[in-house]
């Protein structure tokens, strides 16, 4: 078989048995000073002034909004334009905090949002905000939709849990907005097992993501913005700011095996990127060659973290024959994530409003995607590009 991931960590052996002496010997699995290192660590490879950890990339997610609605910078009833191609929980937490989603189609040939896409939207609607997914490594174009939105005044926020490690000549994706989040739940670019994290430039935001994370409490702040905060509200002193709650916020806060793990596996990354582009380059000179497939468009891509091999087939009737081509090979295969979220039960539910989204009812008619990873043998790339020649 060839799973979506064949293992929960890269060097799985030699991560499990370092994971084991930490646990013996550490005096503190609660959030601490690893998971700090591991904060420190990571904004320094993205390039960003701070990196804030949580317990999964949907906690971040949901954590950014709020930190945005408890700032004042978003309120209930503002209108949050979405790749319509993401995950939920992109999408969940503009439902959740009372905001106004507003679905934007993505293109056939990039499977994300373009300023294209962007500007027709915003012919029809006013939004505050651009919650914008980075797909399976793929992404639009970001200096252009930064512009027209830093020209507008439109937050733009980034989900770039697929896409750690990809690069456009303007800089890496996740770098082109207030916030990004990024994911490290198993089969994804590095894993802590559950886990993720926020990148920004702006520090009241950075701690208001820290309020959020954890209760609404200001014990993960500087001494400096804690003593500015107790004298603003009045607060005694340590004791009583022990529980003191400045404002709304959630228990999302990893533990010590996370902050462990993701230094750990920090090591490798630079290598798994490398092997993810060369998987993918490799299997798309079959996809390329093949009639029955819409060819992707990463010519605006100067290096390409694949979370997947992501495949949109001419037709349906393609779809179901290489899925069966591909299932009888015991390939794992997936959806392409959400397809056209506005076609999901829960967005049905609780959103009134829905757009024409002709590119995202196409993906989520004719595309899924495989696993890609490191640990890809000679004779799994060779399975897989059997399974895609044309017949």
């Amino acid at each position: 078989m060839i799973p979506l991931m064949k293992h929960a960590f890269l060097h799985e052996e030699e991560t499990k048995k370092a994971l084991g002496e930490f646990i013996l010997q550490a005096d503190r699995l609660s959030m601490d000073q690893k998971c700090r290192e591991f904060e420190v660590a990571f904004a320094a490879y993205q390039g960003r002034k701070d990196a804030i950890l949580f317990n999964s990339g949907g906690s971040a997610n949901l954590a950014m909004l709020q930190a945005l609605k408890n700032l004042g910078r978003l309120k209930a009833g503002n209108r949050v334009a979405f790749s319509a191609l993401t995950w939920s929980t992109n999408t969940m937490p503009i439902i959740q905090l009372g905001m106004v989603p507003v679905a934007l189609d993505v293109r056939l040939d990039t499977l994300n949002v373009t300023s294209k896409e962007l500007l027709e939207r915003l012919a029809e609607v006013d939004v505050q905000a651009f919650f914008v997914t980075n797909v399976l490594g793929f992404t639009g174009d970001m200096g252009e939709i930064k512009r027209i939105c830093d020209e507008r005044g439109i937050i733009v926020l980034e989900d770039n849990c697929e896409s750690l490690g990809t690069e456009l000549p303007e800089g890496k994706a996740g770098n082109f907005s207030l916030g990004s989040s990024f994911s490290f739940f198993v089969a994804h670019h590095m894993s802590t097992i559950e886990g993720g994290m926020v990148c920004t430039d702006d520090p009241e935001f950075a701690d208001m993501l820290r309020i959020a994370r954890a209760n609404g409490w200001d014990r993960n702040l500087s001494p400096e913005r804690q003593e500015e905060m107790r004298a603003q509200y009045g607060v005694a002193g340590e004791f009583e700011a022990k529980y003191t709650f400045y404002d709304l916020g959630f228990n999302m806060r990893p533990t010590e095996i996370t902050g462990f793990l993701g230094l750990n596996q920090m090591q490798y990354l630079e290598d798994t990127i490398a092997r993810r582009e060369g998987n993918y380059l490799r299997l798309e000179k079959t996809i390329l060659s093949n009639p029955d497939f819409v060819p992707l468009d990463h010519s605006h891509i100067t290096r390409l973290s694949t979370f997947a091999f992501p495949i949109v087939c001419v037709s349906a009737e393609e779809r179901a024959k290489y899925i069966a081509r591909l299932q009888e090979a015991q390939v794992e295969l997936r959806p392409m994530i959400c397809g056209n979220m506005q076609r999901q039960p829960f967005y049905r539910k609780y959103v009134p409003q829905t757009f024409e989204l002709p590119n995202a009812d196409a993906i989520h008619e004719r595309g899924f995607y495989m696993g890609n990873y490191p640990e890809l043998t000679e004779e799994d790339l060779q399975t897989l590009e059997c399974c895609l020649t044309p017949a």
